[in-house]
């Protein structure tokens, strides 16, 4: 099982595109595979048979552990017995190993039992403060997994509402959860606000429909390019929180939260300093259809420098949008509705639209914030330098 990502623990074999004993070739399609944010498909590595197939369509499989083999010609499968899965054997703090029988760790009495967990779940119980032995592990051969710790941690402070069972939530919502607990815990948030008169950005996308005849743009296709613009102009809020200092990045991603039926899932716009209107929404298009058809590859989800998060559509005034670790900024932006507003002393109607910024504290302060917002709303209410 590959690995598509820094937090995945498991895969899940959805389906095989080749039968047991069939003939494959290097970089044909084999299978397809989900994660918790993406499902792609895996070529083949090398040209062969396909043999010795160990995960059947619908398991979830922990990373690095054996699916099948590609035999060569005259190639025997290897020693089943000599491969076992990454979770089946599990050294004791005495030494000797607990080997898994019939499917399922053995324990030894005479030693203590070390407790099968990924490196992120041991890390979070550490912090979290809980015995990872207390744990219940819904991974595979029940290892615990970053989810488990979490639950435990939080049964730990919060009432049972119900006695009955948790509804099941799509590997997707867990790692959304995972990461929007983390990012409230970990980072200290500090808002922006700001009314912005949106009749030239109403222009703008008016004159791009009329003259190019593009009707797909959208206001968040012309938020991405002005956010890109501001964002030039303030690297600070394009970088990153290590740890111990802060780091810049050179290219301006810009993610887009997209509601899909699993769960929040942002896809990136890569380099859109470099890509024109037309480019940004084509990109944008394209990422947000695949990312509704959970067909999103890895890359489309990765290395993200801020993050836009449009709930206008659904008549949303304004909101607070948690930061999108590792990001520093995330803007929130609510509909565009005409109100009532003061313009040189007189009560004009103008298109109005309320949009917040979420900052990191540890990279961002007050005054770079509340200087990046205003270029922020320089570009939106007179974005003609920018329209081409």
């Amino acid at each position: 099982m590959p690995a598509l990502g820094m937090a995945q623990e498991t895969g899940k074999l959805l389906r095989w595109f080749k039968t047991e004993g069939e003939q494959v070739s290097k970089g044909e399609a084999l299978m397809e595979i989900e994660t918790d944010k993406v499902t792609v498909e895996i070529e083949a590595p090398a040209d062969g048979t396909l043999a010795g197939i160990r995960a059947a369509e619908g398991d979830d499989v922990p990373v690095g552990q054996a699916i099948a083999f590609v035999l060569a010609d005259g190639e025997a499968l290897p020693d089943t017995t000599a491969i076992v899965p990454v979770a089946a054997t599990i050294p004791s703090p005495a030494g000797p190993e607990i080997a898994e029988t019939n499917g399922a760790p053995a324990t030894l009495d005479s030693q203590v039992r070390r407790v099968l967990a990924s490196p992120k779940a041991r890390r979070l119980a550490r912090e979290q403060g809980v015995r990872i032995e207390d744990v219940l592990g819904t991974g595979p051969h029940g290892a615990v997994q970053a989810v488990d710790v979490l639950a435990q941690a939080s049964a730990a402070t919060v009432p049972p509402v119900s006695d009955s069972p948790a509804a099941a939530v799509s590997g997707a919502w867990r790692t959304m959860a995972d990461r929007m607990q983390q990012s409230w815990r970990d980072v200290p948030h500090f808002y922006l606000e700001r009314q912005l008169d949106a009749t030239r950005l109403n222009s703008w996308r008016e004159t791009v429909r009329r003259r190019s005849g593009y009707e797909k743009v959208t206001h968040t296709d012309l938020l991405v390019v002005i956010c890109a613009a501001a964002l030039a102009e303030h690297p600070r809020v394009n970088a990153t929180w290590r740890g111990d200092g802060i780091s810049d990045h050179e290219s301006i991603n810009v993610g887009i939260a997209v509601a899909t039926e699993d769960a929040l899932i942002v896809p990136v716009v890569h380099d859109v300093q470099k890509l024109g209107l037309k480019e940004v929404c084509e990109t944008r298009g394209d990422l947000v259809t695949r990312a509704r058809g959970r067909k999103l590859r890895p890359a489309d989800v990765s290395e993200g420098t801020f993050t836009i998060s449009n709930l206008g559509m659904f008549g949303v005034d304004a909101f607070h949008a948690i930061v999108n670790t590792p990001q520093a900024a995330i803007l929130a932006v609510g509909r565009i509705l005409d109100r009532v507003v003061a313009v040189d002393g007189e009560a004009v109607v103008r298109p109005m639209m309320t949009v917040s910024l979420s900052f990191d504290h540890r990279v961002v302060d007050g005054a770079e914030g509340a200087r990046f917002l205003d270029t922020l709303a320089e570009l939106v209410e007179e974005p003609a330098g920018l329209v081409r």
